[in-house]
């Protein structure tokens, strides 16, 4: 048998992984600034992580959820205290998608209305409803097409509110920041007035920090830099520092009923040990306020060195935009300076590290980034 091969694949194979470093299987050292798509939070293999998981995994691993798993509650009540949304209610699964996926079902349940409003540029998974929603045709299967999913401008409030006029949305569907998109940031009036509208018309607010939460930007969600609540907040990626998990917190208001949502893996014993290790390093290191001041140093350097190119983001979820396509200069600091970093389509740079880099670690990536652009002024001059 042989894998059904839907990635390009580099010719680097990870061995072993230590804070915001890899190494492959020939002992070569990379600093990791793409932490497999924003997943590694508190950085590979951390003690406390690798301890918690090897522990639960001596005692339990999984067993389904018609019985009590502690670890459930205990998580709920960490991530309460360290979102600033401990009045919320937790529901878990095991992707990014999967909770999209919960998300726009719950709103459709609670409002009995069909249709789910995204934005241009947005992603929200490859599931069957997600990818509906998400602003990719290449990915959306004949099946995926719905007029239940309704995809309008970023930051258009006009064109917003007049499809919510029709009394047919359940919901609105926003990323804190969009990742895939090319790090855009949603103007904090839209946000505000979203929900404003999502409460005028009756349909609810559900913010997707699948990449963009769990600290990356600085605060734990990147919505709190705007004034909104939303009513339903979806999470994956850094929530299990590479462990499957996924999950929603959801607005006290909205009530469940027995059979509502269900998974068979969501918050099993591993998964809930990993999440909580994660949480337990974020607040212990203090890591929410790490990713904003290395994110405000690295983003202030790459805006000096970059003079009139776009660099957008928050904390440590950054785009470098360019007005050429960007393959060589990442291949660049890929094999000559040993540097993973990320992308969005073909002329942005995505930076998304692990939420422990330094400043050693964001000048060791400014040096090798410098060398680079200096090349490619060269060959621009010549």
């Amino acid at each position: 048998m042989e894998l059904f091969k839907v990635y390009s694949l580099f010719n680097i194979t990870p061995a072993k992984a230590k804070g915001c470093y890899v190494w492959d299987d020939h002992g070569t050292k990379y600093l990791d600034l793409y932490g497999g798509h924003a997943v590694i939070s508190i950085g590979h293999t951390h003690p406390h992580y690798v301890s918690k998981i090897t522990g639960q995994l001596q005692k339990i691993g999984f067993y389904s959820n018609s019985v009590i798993n502690p670890l459930q509650e205990e998580l709920a009540l960490k991530l309460g205290d360290l979102s600033g949304y401990p009045d919320y209610q937790l529901f878990l699964c095991n992707s990014g998608a999967e909770a999209n996926e919960n998300a726009i079902k719950l709103a459709s349940f609670i409002t009995g209305k069909r249709k789910i409003i995204s934005f241009t540029k947005g992603f929200h998974g490859r599931t069957s409803g997600a990818v509906a929603l998400t602003d990719n045709p290449g990915i959306i299967a004949p099946f995926n097409e719905t007029e239940n999913a309704v995809i309008l401008p970023f930051n258009d409030l006009e064109a917003t509110e007049n499809e919510l006029k029709t009394g047919e949305v359940a919901g609105i569907i926003i990323e804190g920041i969009q990742g895939i998109g090319g790090i855009n940031i949603p103007d904090s009036r839209f946000l505000v007035n979203l929900e404003r509208l999502t409460k005028q018309y009756g349909c609810l607010l559900i913010l997707d920090e699948i990449q963009s939460g769990y600290g990356r930007t600085g605060k734990f969600f990147a919505h709190q830099y705007s004034d909104i609540k939303p009513d339903i907040i979806t999470m994956a990626k850094g929530m299990g520092n590479g462990f499957p998990i996924g999950g929603m917190i959801i607005n006290p208001d909205i009530k469940p009923r027995s059979g509502m949502l269900g998974t068979t893996f969501g918050g099993n014993h591993l998964a809930c040990a990993a999440a909580i290790a994660v949480l337990d390093v974020l607040k212990e290191e203090d890591l929410v306020e790490n990713a904003a001041q290395t994110g405000s140093y690295l983003k202030s350097r790459l805006e000096e060195i970059n003079p009139g190119l776009p660099v957008r983001g928050k904390g440590l979820m950054i785009g470098i935009e360019y007005p050429f396509e960007i393959k060589d200069l990442r291949n660049k600091l890929l094999f000559d300076h040993h540097i993973f970093t990320g992308v969005s389509g073909k002329k942005i740079v995505r930076l998304l590290p692990p939420l422990v880099l330094g400043k050693a670690g964001a000048d060791e990536f400014l040096a090798a980034y410098m060398n680079i652009v200096e090349d490619i002024e060269i060959q621009d001059q010549n």
